[in-house]
């Protein structure tokens, strides 16, 4: 305790790096060996064999380069690289956009040309379905722009030993920060608010005190949500002032355990709203920091719209739309169907859910709480089932699907592994995929979101509904 308060002497520097399992070289041109690239792994990697025929992962190389590169970590059943000088580039090679790109982790495909990034994205899904032994219709791509499409972005901040803040994002893999002025890959409204926030930072009483800073661009404008670890009333008015300077909405999240939510300045009031552009109509949803959504407006409105033509409902159909959120399928598919009701587990989002669609008029839609892990939903009135779950997927859930089958499930994913294993239990049960797609939501990511539709064959060109009236069983 007698360093307590006082600044400690800086430590040595070493050259230890993460040890797995085996020994681990130093990054440094010293360990480089020379390698040809064969393919890129699922997370878009090179793929290259050493002279002893282990396998080597090399960072931010392409197929057909040769390389110098150096082994940054080993393991008993392969070898992780990086490159220190391309030999010989392939054509797909570009300059990457990003002047941080290598040292921030955020993008990590911006050396590969954005056309053959999708390419890559589209036969990774493809490869991950073949190994469930399913096979695919023709696979359609949802895409946009390659910059300036992200809404939504979280800054790590921390303090040097002098008390210096430092703002932007963390290295790949590593919990050291990367100083950013801006990002090439942000709503320009919030990428011209990065300079500004770090010298905000430096202004405050205690910087420290801040955890990171969240970045939403919505209908309203650009909104800053400061994660306050602990409230300090002179930098509650700093900033203040400084989301009256730059005419944003600015947020205190305030608290360590159970933060709440402090409005410094709500010149919209506090809730804020983001668009959502169908063909006929365009949606204003209602939301507050926290809430899920999905980053890219520009492909999200892609992939609802290319939903609703998919599933070419008729008017009497009944759904489910699970893991709901604040309705971003619900509200678009409700107009156009008999009755939907929206399941989320957060509450809170449920309460933002029923608000958006009484503001929207839509007084058929029904929003329900539920732990959609822990319970499937009761099926047996219910025609078509829309699924947007997190990363996990829904096994459990579609174990239940195969089980108690409803005419139409439409499955949106962000990780293509657990879409084809649950897809797997989908077709054993009697479905059959009548349509695919993969999503760029993420460009100059190995990101990747996909979209499954999938029918059930005894039931195709019949509603379910239709089903039961013949059996007697009623609507």
């Amino acid at each position: 305790m007698a360093m307590l308060g006082k600044r400690r002497p800086p430590r040595a520097a070493t050259n230890r790096v993460r040890r797995e399992s085996g020994t681990n070289a130093p990054r440094g041109d010293e360990a480089a060996d020379t390698l040809t690239i064969e393919r890129l792994a699922h997370d878009g990697r090179g793929v290259a064999r050493d002279p002893q025929g282990k396998t080597v992962f090399v960072d931010q190389a392409l197929p057909g380069e040769r390389v110098r590169i150096a082994v940054h970590r080993q393991r008993k059943r392969f070898d992780e690289a990086h490159v220190v000088e391309c030999l010989e580039p392939s054509p797909q090679r570009v300059t990457p956009p990003c002047a941080y790109y290598g040292r921030c982790g955020g993008c990590d495909l911006q050396h590969l040309a954005l056309e053959d990034q999708r390419t890559h994205k589209q036969r990774t899904f493809e490869e991950l379905f073949a190994r469930q032994g399913l096979g695919l219709p023709e696979v359609q791509r949802l895409a946009g722009e390659g910059l300036g499409y992200r809404r939504r972005a979280r800054l790590g901040v921390k303090c040097d030993a002098q008390g210096s803040p430092h703002l932007g994002f963390r290295a790949r893999g590593s919990e050291h920060l990367i100083d950013i002025d801006t990002c090439v890959v942000l709503e320009p409204m919030l990428a011209d608010l990065i300079a500004p926030l770090r010298e905000c930072l430096a202004t405050l009483e205690a910087p420290r005190r801040v955890g990171h800073i969240e970045l939403l661009a919505t209908a309203e404008g650009a909104c800053v949500v400061i994660r306050q670890l602990r409230d300090v009333p002179g930098d509650e008015t700093r900033w203040q002032r400084f989301a009256a300077e730059h005419d944003i909405t600015l947020v205190w999240q305030v608290g360590r355990e159970s933060p709440t939510l402090r409005w410094l300045r709500a010149p919209f009031g506090e809730t804020l709203h983001v668009t959502l552009a169908l063909d006929d109509t365009t949606l204003q949803l209602g939301c507050a920091p926290g809430d899920f959504l999905q980053i890219n407006a520009e492909v999200n409105a892609q992939l609802v719209r290319t939903a609703l033509r998919w599933l070419a409902p008729q008017g009497h159909e009944s759904v489910l739309d699970l893991f709901a959120g604040v309705g971003n399928f619900t509200l678009a598919l409700s107009p156009h169907v008999a009755a939907i009701s929206g399941i989320e587990g957060s509450p809170a989002m449920v309460e933002r859910l029923a608000d958006n669609a009484r503001r929207a008029g839509l007084h058929h839609v029904e929003a329900h709480q539920a732990d959609l892990a822990a319970r499937m939903p009761d099926v047996e009135a219910i025609d078509w089932v829309v699924l947007d779950p997190p990363r996990g997927g829904a096994e459990a859930l579609c174990r239940g699907l195969a089980e108690h089958p409803v005419e139409k499930v439409l499955y949106v994913s962000c990780d293509p592994a657990a879409l084809a294993r649950d897809t797997a239990h989908l077709v054993q049960g009697g479905y059959c995929i009548e349509r695919a797609a993969v999503v760029d939501m993420f460009p100059h990511t190995a990101h990747l979101e996909s979209m499954l539709l999938l029918t059930r064959e005894v039931s195709r060109g019949r509603s379910m509904s239709a089903e039961r009236e013949d059996h007697g069983q009623g609507p």
